[in-house]
């Protein structure tokens, strides 16, 4: 069965909603970004990839695995990571990609506390979350679904990048706010009564990617959404955020005129 449920898209409304979305950010290089007229130089991959928060629920389920679903439902989504030195901006080969992310509804598995009442407790879940080995390439990819959102945050999957068993960065993938709205409204996994009010224009960590190397490059494919992130790393030095995280605070819609509130809350 499809992860698309009951709710169908057409190629011709999923073209229309990337096409009005912002300008999609092509973090890898042009042989592999095919993003039609980008608006922007695509990012190199030997860029440093900014270091972001983990978040609150992070750990590992020790699950080497590619299908992370466990058959939640949801939009098909596989997400292809490419990890480079950032010093030479040559593949970082056997390198260990760590993801996590909500599922459709907003809920992260393995804790309580979640949803839009705060009420669901997915202890022991291992839904959504994953490891994988990069190729010679520098190449992993993982099945998943589109992420769903959560108050305070914008959407987003967290990843985390290991050489040598040593924890060298943990980082963030964003997505076009455009498309994130016509899933949501469109596919009905995604459909709840909570309004969702924090975009990428107003969630402090996705402002802080000022290089913008954390926003994938995605496209539509057959059956799903391919959603690729060049990750440039360093070999020796760890990746560390440039001040500690705030305390998160309650979100806020945006009103046009206003500056709106930022919240670091994973």
């Amino acid at each position: 069965m499809s992860h698309f449920g009951k709710s169908r898209f057409t190629r011709r409304a999923t073209i229309g909603a990337l096409a009005s979305a912002p300008a999609i950010i092509a973090s890898a290089p042009r042989g592999l970004a095919q993003t039609a007229a980008p608006t922007v130089p695509l990012t190199p991959a030997c860029t440093l990839t900014p270091a972001a928060v983990p978040g609150p629920f992070y750990f590992d389920p020790k699950l080497r695995r590619a299908d992370i679903t466990e058959g939640h439902p949801g939009a098909p989504l596989r997400l292809r990571f490419i990890v480079m030195d950032a010093a030479n901006c040559t593949p970082v080969s056997g390198a260990r990609i760590d993801v996590w992310h909500t599922r459709a509804d907003g809920y992260y598995s393995g804790y309580p506390g979640q949803g839009d009442r705060r009420n669901v407790d997915t202890t022991g879940g291992t839904f959504m979350r994953g490891t994988q080995f990069v190729d010679a390439r520098g190449e992993a990819s993982f099945v998943s679904v589109y992420p769903g959102w959560y108050g305070g945050r914008t959407v987003h999957v967290h990843f985390k990048i290991f050489i040598d068993d040593k924890d060298m960065l943990t980082g963030q993938m964003y997505f076009p706010d455009a498309l994130s709205q016509y899933i949501f409204a469109n596919v009905g996994a995604y459909q709840r009564k909570a309004a969702r009010n924090v975009f990428n224009g107003n969630d402090e960590l996705a402002l802080s990617d000022t290089t913008r190397g954390g926003f994938c490059d995605i496209r539509e494919q057959a059956d799903h959404y391919l959603a690729t992130l060049v990750v440039g790393v360093s070999r020796t030095k760890v990746a560390v955020l440039d001040e500690a995280p705030t305390p998160p605070v309650q979100p806020r819609a945006i009103v046009p005129g206003v500056a709106p509130a930022r919240q670091k809350n994973g």
